[in-house]
């Protein structure tokens, strides 16, 4: 599964278009304020030349010698990297989405799982060290599901679950539903 999906250099011909100068430039712009941190970094490139957050982070980044956004290969790699626990879980509740909906597609975005179809994303998952977190990519799946998510943890986008949560088939085919909805 090795591919340049995650390269940062295949965002330089559109930085070049974009922002009017050769990736030699923003290189070398970056290369002169590298005592700042990342974060200043990236901001000077926002703040002073109009940049995108992911076209300024494939530009620092690259200077700081990470060629790839890309950490793992395969969903195994990925599932290999984290606690059994969150592991055996995230796998529980990717099955249960998939008996229902067996279409989604599987697939590695943003270092974590993702279920996804040729519309969108549909569900994500991530992990943190006291829970998992589940990802509708959808505000009104989030709200419109109150009483299915009474007992966790909502955030903004996200839903906190236990790292051994028993997976709830009626919130997570509710909550596919709603995002395929919207999709439509």
């Amino acid at each position: 599964m090795n591919t340049d999906k995650g390269l940062r250099e295949k965002h330089f011909p559109s930085i070049e278009k974009k922002y009017g100068h050769p990736i030699a430039y923003w290189l070398k712009l970056i290369k002169e304020i590298s005592e700042q941190k990342y974060p200043e970094q990236v901001a000077f490139l926002r703040e002073n030349h109009g940049f995108s957050q992911a076209h300024a982070n494939a530009v620092v980044m690259f200077i700081k010698g990470s060629k790839s956004s890309s950490k793992f290969n395969s969903t195994n790699d990925y599932f290999q990297s984290i606690d059994p626990k969150q592991a055996k879980t995230i796998k529980s509740i990717i099955k249960t989405i998939r008996t229902k909906y067996p279409k989604l597609e599987l697939v590695i975005a943003w270092n974590q799982p993702m279920l996804r179809n040729e519309a969108g994303y549909i569900f994500g998952l991530g992990v943190a060290k006291n829970h998992i977190l589940i990802n509708p990519w959808s505000e009104s799946a989030l709200t419109s599901h109150g009483d299915k998510v009474k007992d966790l943890k909502v955030n903004k986008h996200t839903i906190a679950i236990p790292n051994d949560w028993k997976p709830d088939p009626k919130l997570l085919l509710a909550l596919v539903k709603t995002r395929l909805a919207e999709l439509k």
